[in-house]
C-alpha cells in the first residue's frame, strides 16, 4: 500500500491529510489523541489525491458545506466501520449520545464500545466524530480536545463567527 500526506491549514489549527493508494484515509489534527506517527504517514504529497480534499474542507469552513463526498479508506474492525459509517449519518449540525449511536448501528449495551470506536476515528471531521456527545449533553471526550470539539459544534449550530 502507498501513502501518502499534506499539510493544509484550518482554523482549527493544521490538519494532516493521508491518503493509501490514492484515498482519503486520515485527516489527523496536531496533537491529537490516536495520531499514527508521521512516518506512517508516508511522503509528502500536495497535489496527488488531495485538491478536491482540501477543496471540500475549505467549503465546510467557509460554511458553504454542510457534507463532504469523498472516497474514503476506513481502516478498522467490523464494528469501528460500522461506528464510523453511522457517524457520517448524523446530519450536520446535530449531536447524538454515545448510547443513542450504540442503538443505531444496532448494540444499545455498548455505548462505551461506540465511544473507544469514536475516539479511534482516522478522519476527524469528514467523519463527524465530535457530533457525540455524552448522555446528559456533556461534551466528553475529543481526539482533537474538547475546545475543538466545542469550537467545531458551535460552528456547525451557527454560533461561532466563520472562522475563514
Amino acid at each position: 500500500m502507498s501513502r501518502v500526506h499534506t499539510v493544509i491549514d484550518s482554523p482549527y489549527g493544521e490538519l494532516t491529510l493521508v491518503a493509501a493508494d490514492g484515498v482519503l484515509c486520515g485527516l489527523y489534527m496536531t496533537g491529537q489523541r490516536h495520531r499514527p506517527p508521521e512516518e506512517s504517514f508516508g511522503e509528502r504529497d500536495d497535489e496527488g489525491p488531495f485538491p478536491e480534499a482540501a477543496r471540500q474542507l475549505a467549503a465546510y469552513f467557509e460554511g458553504g458545506s454542510t457534507r463532504f463526498d469523498l472516497p474514503l479508506r476506513l481502516d478498522g474492525t467490523p464494528f469501528q466501520r460500522r461506528v464510523w459509517e453511522a457517524l457520517r449519518q448524523i446530519p450536520y449540525g446535530q449531536t447524538l449520545s454515545y448510547g443513542e449511536l450504540a442503538a443505531r448501528i444496532g448494540s444499545p449495551g455498548a455505548s462505551r464500545a461506540v465511544g473507544l470506536a469514536n475516539g479511534k476515528n482516522p478522519v476527524g471531521i469528514i467523519v463527524p466524530c465530535h457530533r457525540v456527545i455524552g448522555s446528559t449533553g456533556s461534551l466528553t471526550g475529543y481526539g482533537g480536545g474538547l475546545d475543538r470539539k466545542r469550537r467545531l459544534l458551535a460552528f456547525e449550530r451557527g454560533d461561532d463567527q466563520r472562522l475563514f
